[in-house]
């Protein structure tokens, strides 16, 4: 839908773009060319008011003209700058939780054209421990969002709940380090999940594991049943935070560079939808605002 939208906000920008231009540089001196004329022939008798109906600017032009530089600006800064994009599940909390509307910066890495994606810029790469969103690689059409774990070249281990990375280079993995662990606000069921303090790069984040729920190896992917992963150079492996309700890179596999759409930075609204079972609100109706997440991302 993202894609098709691009599309649509392009073909949208290009219509209105030639009517302004024909409008501006064409029709309009036309126009003007002919109230001239009308007025020289009155001898100045007629006010500008009827003068202007002898050559009037259709409806269709008047609105493209002045849709054209909202429609541009609007491209622009979701193509090239920022693009709000809303957290759907519970894959990556604490850090995001269901209902907050997040914005992404899409220069971190790299200026892309908005339909094809090509690169038009370099800019930046993914760096450890960055939430980005990403075109999801079994179903482009899909976003995703998720932190950068590996980087091409790492090897990357997952077991007992905690990563292990062996950079190229490097003989032996080293555990990515973990503290501050206790029971967390959140369930999973009549689970109480455990938070934990987890430091990957210069990222210091939360996390959130299931106390009771194994490693899923058999469904790791490529190789079920095998908890190392050795990411390939112009990929990465990206992980959800909340680590036991995440479908991430252990079961689809890497991102490809050009995947990513770009780098979470914040938090610009977020919304409660807590409502009781006989509610008679529709469960796509807010039910309350939380001003305290509203600010940065880690």
């Amino acid at each position: 839908m993202s894609n098709n939208f691009s599309l649509i906000l392009v073909i949208i920008t290009v219509i209105t773009g030639i009517i302004w231009a024909l409008d501006k540089f064409s029709w309009a001196p036309k126009r003007k060319a002919k109230i001239d004329a009308a007025r020289e022939k009155s001898g100045g008798q007629v006010d500008d008011r009827t003068l202007s109906t002898v050559a009037p600017q259709p409806g269709w032009v008047e609105t493209s003209s002045s849709v054209f530089p909202v429609i541009a600006f609007v491209l622009i800064l979701r193509s090239f700058i920022y693009e709000p994009f809303q957290i759907p599940s519970g894959s990556m909390m604490p850090t995001l939780l269901v209902g907050d509307f997040i914005l992404v910066e899409k220069f971190s890495y790299g200026i892309h054209d908005p339909v094809f994606r090509s690169t038009l810029v370099e800019t930046g790469k993914p760096e450890r421990g960055d939430v980005a969103v990403f075109k999801y690689p079994p179903n482009p059409k899909i976003d995703y969002i998720k932190r950068v774990v590996g980087l091409p070249g790492d090897t990357i281990v997952y077991a007992n709940k905690q990563i292990c990375i062996k950079k190229p280079g490097e003989k032996a993995c080293t555990k990515v380090a973990i503290s501050d662990v206790k029971e967390s606000q959140f369930s999973d069921g009549m689970t109480r999940l455990i938070s934990a303090k987890e430091q990957l790069g210069d990222v210091p984040h939360q996390i959130l594991v299931n106390p009771r729920r194994g490693d899923r190896t058999s469904m790791y992917q490529p190789r079920p049943g095998v908890n190392e992963w050795v990411v390939p150079q112009g990929e990465y492996f990206m992980m959800g935070d909340n680590r036991d309700n995440s479908a991430d890179s252990r079961y689809w596999g890497f991102v490809p560079e050009a995947n990513f759409v770009g780098k979470a930075v914040g938090i610009w609204i977020s919304f409660e939808f807590d409502r009781a079972q006989d509610s008679a609100l529709p469960s796509w109706v807010p039910t309350g605002v939380r001003f305290n997440r509203i600010g940065g991302i880690e």
